[in-house]
């Protein structure tokens, strides 16, 4: 739920525009990259709380290191080691056209060691048998990584600027690696801590992804989940506006790395973007337009390539424009086939039982289909979870499972855009609204049976 925390704003605040930026992975992988950071924030002289994600592929590789540990209680000392030669490259290149300033780039190397340090310390000593705790606290370090490298480099070339820690300011309850907001906590850190911040800073840098807990441990928000902490700053900030830094025009009716011919669609309801980020459409984080909604916020989707362009706004608009189809794609999706022992039917007392241990292994549905004495539910894979979820499942039910799947979601579907996204594969559910069609996909591989 999102209250209405206006009457709890700061009062130097009521005259402020605050504008919140959120620049992802792919826009902070480079050297050059964060320069192009640095020339989209001299655009236009505006007071920014600015959200960033970790670099590059850091994330991915942060989980490498987790599942290691998790599985097999190895530390993976190739990924730590690329990552902090990956992040110390970054640096040595930032520096490499700043003259005279060999102590400052000493000391930020000295804080990102530190960093590394702290990091492999941490990973060695949490239990491995929480996964989502270890997750969280070990993941949550590329954000902090690369907020201080580019804060650091930005205060260096001139670009004053405040360097804030999310965990303090975006409260969370303990359920880890999804983590729900307090929102009453939230907005009182923002006004304390925050917004004072404001009134002496032009430029506010925080962490994408990251919370914490009333005890200060860390949480994450959901995997890309960035733009929902953007989301949940704006809100609280009542921003004039939330732009997402993309490498793409603006949103667009398919992914273009799939989809040879895509269209940009340039204005879209609140509604519209909600159903698509339900659906898993990769621009949108799932739980990021509510917020904005509530408080009549705009959300820009816009290039880091290429800045001036107006790219794609997400509003209080009648529809979208244009109207074509959108596809959505879901690879590395897992199907169970779920069948009482004694073959009764599937009663709505049983579907409760599944539904508990889903929830109880933080497993989201993409897909469900039931009939007189089976349930067969699709989801994201994720190899950790799965055994301990097909161990509860076991002890009542029969389980089937097919892995390597791909779910194909239409929104705003047409013949022709059905066909050209099935392409004659083997369909093993299809689903279909008004609107809305989807398609569950055999990519040809094993089927596996327990």
């Amino acid at each position: 739920m999102y209250w209405n925390f206006s009457l709890l704003l700061h009062p130097k605040f009521i005259s402020m525009e605050i504008f919140v930026e959120k620049f992802g992975g792919a826009s902070v992988n480079s050297a050059d990259a964060i320069r192009n950071v640095e020339h989209i924030l001299s655009l236009e002289k505006k007071k920014r709380v600015v959200v960033i994600s970790a670099m590059g592929k850091t994330t991915n590789k942060l989980e490498n290191i987790v599942n290691k540990w998790f599985n097999e209680k190895i530390f993976f000392t190739q990924q730590f080691d690329e990552l902090k030669s990956y992040h110390f490259q970054i640096i040595d290149n930032l520096f490499e056209n700043i003259k005279d300033k060999s102590a400052d780039k000493s000391a930020l190397l000295e804080n990102v060691n530190d960093i590394f340090e702290e990091l492999k310390q941490k990973n060695q000593i949490i239990p491995s048998s929480d996964y989502n705790f270890l997750y969280d606290s070990i993941v949550s370090f590329g954000e902090r990584l690369s907020t201080v490298i580019i804060s650091s480099y930005l205060n260096l070339v001139g670009v004053n600027n405040k360097l804030v820690y999310a965990y303090e300011i975006i409260k969370t309850d303990n359920n880890y690696r999804d983590a729900n907001i307090d929102w009453l906590q939230t907005q009182n850190a923002v006004n304390e801590k925050l917004i004072p911040l404001t009134e002496e800073y032009d430029l506010i840098i925080t962490q994408g992804f990251v919370g914490g807990t009333k005890e200060n441990l860390t949480t994450t928000l959901g995997r890309e989940g960035s733009d929902y902490s953007a989301a949940i700053l704006s809100h609280c900030l009542l921003a004039k506006s939330m732009s997402v830094w993309k490498d793409v025009p603006g949103l667009l009716n398919a992914d273009p790395k799939r989809v040879e011919k895509t269209v940009k669609i340039v204005s879209m309801p609140y509604t519209e973007a909600v159903e698509l980020s339900y659906y898993g459409a990769s621009i949108i984080h799932p739980k990021t337009i509510k917020p904005l909604e509530n408080a009549k916020i705009p959300l820009f989707i816009k290039s880091f390539l290429q800045p001036e362009e107006k790219g794609t706004v997400i509003c209080d608009s009648g529809s979208v424009n244009p109207i074509v189809p959108n596809f959505i794609f879901k690879d590395n999706q897992i199907l169970l086939s779920i069948m009482p022992k004694d073959l009764s039917f599937a009663t709505e007392s049983r579907l409760s039982e599944i539904f508990s241990l889903l929830a109880k292994h933080k497993i989201k549905v993409n897909m469900m289909q039931n009939s007189a004495i089976s349930f067969s539910v699709c989801f994201d894979e994720n190899l950790n979870i799965l055994p301990a979820l097909l161990n509860d499942l076991e002890k009542d039910f029969s389980v089937r499972y097919n892995e390597g799947l791909q779910l194909v979601t239409i929104r705003h579907y047409t013949l022709d855009s059905i066909n050209k996204a099935i392409r004659g594969r083997r369909i093993l559910i299809e689903q279909k609204s008004r609107i809305t069609a989807q398609y569950l996909l055999n990519k040809d591989v094993k089927t596996s049976n327990n």
